[in-house]
């Protein structure tokens, strides 16, 4: 799938996002710390996934320069 590894980054944002609020509320400073790594491996993903997407689009943009 094309978009696989920006939509993994971006569900693990929002899995963090909610395991760092719910650290916060209940004071539970380790589920609040797992839930920014979450986050950071989450956008991490994403931009590997957008790098590896555009790259795609680029070498398929010139493949089809070549066969023209």
């Amino acid at each position: 799938m094309r978009y696989e590894d920006e939509v993994k980054g971006k569900g693990k944002q929002v899995k963090g996002a909610v395991k760092e609020k719910l650290g916060k509320v209940t004071g539970d400073r380790d589920l609040e710390d797992r839930g920014t790594a979450d986050r950071a491996a989450g956008r991490v993903q994403e931009g590997f996934g957008k790098t590896k997407r555009k790259i795609g689009e680029a070498v398929e943009d010139l493949g089809g320069r070549i066969a023209s």
